[in-house]
């Protein structure tokens, strides 16, 4: 039977929990097609991964624990969520950036199963970072630790539909990285995108007036750096790879959380 033109948003959706989660969902199919419906709506398994974290670390702070255990907790429920996936690719990405080898080395130097010296360094200022800033959102009440929390998990994906856009190439011929490259059309990108601000900032307005400002400025950064690192990363590579889609959401994540953690609006 061919194929229509349209993507099965099930399918879409199938294929978004199922490769960016470990939430038991299956995957149908895993054409072009199935792949740009699940990068489109990659921000929707990102919802879902924060409203997790987010809701771990606020009855975390209404039971009466500490700040610093609630950001831990919300924290480390994206990295059960997704197998640390994305924090592994972080680390790949740092050595392959680090070892200032030319692409076709550090491709491989991405690819071999352990971590290096980079890699340790910049999986520990992350998540560091991010322990920090969400500790302050959470000192500030529990609903704005929360609606940081799932703010960084959804932009964090959006960051995954925007590096998949068309013109993106992959950086190799095979794994992850190849099937989702350059599946998302610009339109549909820049809908998302939208989609994800408005929502943001409504999310916010329920918190506060100004952590409506706050969520919104927090999407345009952390799409900003996201787009500075893709950027290098096609110089250096030459494309993205599923490591590199790793380390663009984490780095997003760390954005948006940033900007929550700094002070009034």
């Amino acid at each position: 039977m061919a194929a229509t033109s349209a993507t099965p948003w099930p399918d879409g959706v199938r294929f978004a929990f199922g490769t960016l989660t470990v939430f038991p969902v299956k995957v149908n199919r895993w054409d072009r097609e199935a792949a740009r419906g699940g990068m489109l709506s990659a921000p929707l398994a990102g919802l879902a991964v924060g409203l997790c974290a987010g809701a771990v670390g606020a009855l975390l702070v209404l039971v009466g624990a500490s700040a610093l255990l609630a950001a831990v907790a919300a924290v480390a429920v994206p990295a059960v969520l997704t197998r640390g996936l994305h924090l592994d690719g972080l680390a790949d990405t740092a050595d392959g950036l680090g070892s200032g080898k030319p692409a076709e080395d550090a491709l491989r130097i991405m690819k071999q199963s352990d971590i290096g010296p980079f890699g340790v360094v910049t999986l520990v200022f992350v998540l560091l970072g991010q322990v920090a800033a969400l500790a302050q959102a959470y000192g500030d009440g529990w609903a704005r630790g929360t609606l940081a929390a799932v703010v960084a998990a959804t932009v964090a994906r959006l960051a995954l539909t925007l590096a998949a856009v068309e013109g993106v190439p992959a950086a190799r011929p095979e794994g992850l990285g190849a099937a989702v490259a350059g599946v998302v059309p610009k339109a549909g990108a820049t809908a998302v995108t939208f989609a994800v601000m408005l929502l943001a900032a409504g999310a916010g307005a329920l918190v506060g007036a100004g952590d409506s400002l706050r969520a919104l400025l927090a999407v345009v950064v952390a799409e900003a750096a996201t787009d500075g690192l893709l950027r290098h990363c096609r110089r250096r590579f030459g494309g993205v790879t599923g490591d590199v889609f790793g380390a663009l959401a984490e780095t997003a994540a760390t954005a948006a959380l940033v900007v929550f953690s700094l002070g009034s609006l």
